[in-house]
């Protein structure tokens, strides 16, 4: 065992021992006391100076009244101001002069990315290109109402088959489940399938086609091209919102859809619906 020699013994020990080895009651280092007092020091004053302690509903603002918050604020409202001629200019001009300007377009799709990736993302996808059931791909060249920017606009202006905006698209496909029965809806489903070379049972197509021209043709067209004035898509393409396979295909005719989009003009600015209408165009479907 380790016997304490005189400095040791001046220092004394913290009253612990294990097998004999006790522990010095050492001082801390000076420099380290002096750190931590420091800290203690500046940490107080942290805490006056900036919003640090969470009252009932908010924080206490500090001396300096700083916010992050308020940072933000103040940053988005300088970007704003020098933002606002060419915004200005873009909420006024012609919706084609935006796509034939250069400058136009450079900055309205640069910028209606970012209203892309903030509001639309969710439901499209990165790029558009999210092709979910139910949520139509933005990149490629099949439009229910229209792929031309003045229809983009119109769109994303007033949304679809929503309740908030009067001038919502809207179109309504029945249910034929209360309309047909049910060996008719297996011809019509076949006969669709059949446009893009799919049916499941072929033997049905005849008189799937019969069934199609009484109920069909007047909102998708005799060949089934669809008609966009309707909203009635192109059956014929082989590129399905909800699927074309014979269970999903026998669901829509059955049941029905009624897929909503939600208006953004009461959101966004004019110039921020002209600039991700901008982008859609150009991702490449864009006619």
């Amino acid at each position: 065992m380790t016997k304490l020699n005189e400095n040791d013994k001046k220092i004394g020990t913290t009253g612990h021992s294990w097998d004999g080895i006790e522990e010095l009651n050492n001082p801390m280092p000076r420099w380290w006391l002096y750190t931590f007092y420091l800290c203690i020091v500046w940490g107080i004053g942290y805490t006056i100076a900036y919003p640090a302690w969470p009252l009932v509903s908010a924080a206490t603002s500090g001396m300096l009244e700083y916010s992050t918050r308020g940072e933000v604020v103040e940053q988005i409202a300088e970007v704003d101001a020098a933002n606002a001629a060419i915004n200005t200019r873009l909420a006024s001009v012609d919706l084609g002069e935006i796509i034939t300007d250069p400058e136009l377009e450079s900055y309205a799709t640069s910028s209606g990315k970012a209203v892309f990736n903030t509001f639309c993302v969710q439901c499209h996808g990165r790029e558009g290109g999210l092709g979910a059931a139910g949520y139509p791909v933005l990149s490629d060249d099949d439009w229910l109402w229209g792929g031309d920017i003045e229809n983009i606009h119109l769109t994303v202006a007033h949304g679809i088959r929503n309740e908030d905006d009067d001038d919502a698209r809207y179109s309504e496909m029945p249910a034929f489940g209360e309309i047909l029965e049910p060996e008719e809806i297996e011809q019509v489903v076949n006969f669709v399938m059949s446009l893009s070379e799919t049916p499941q049972d072929a033997s049905l197509v005849d008189a799937g086609a019969v069934v199609y021209e009484d109920n069909c043709s007047a909102c998708h067209g005799e060949q089934g091209l669809g008609d966009r004035d309707q909203g009635a898509p192109n059956l014929a393409d082989a590129i399905w919102l909800y699927g074309g396979d014979v269970d999903t295909l026998r669901e829509t005719v059955t049941y029905s859809r009624y897929g909503v989009m939600p208006p953004w003009s009461n959101r966004l600015s004019e110039a921020e619906i002209r600039a991700v209408s901008a982008y859609v165009h150009q991702l490449g479907g864009g006619e």
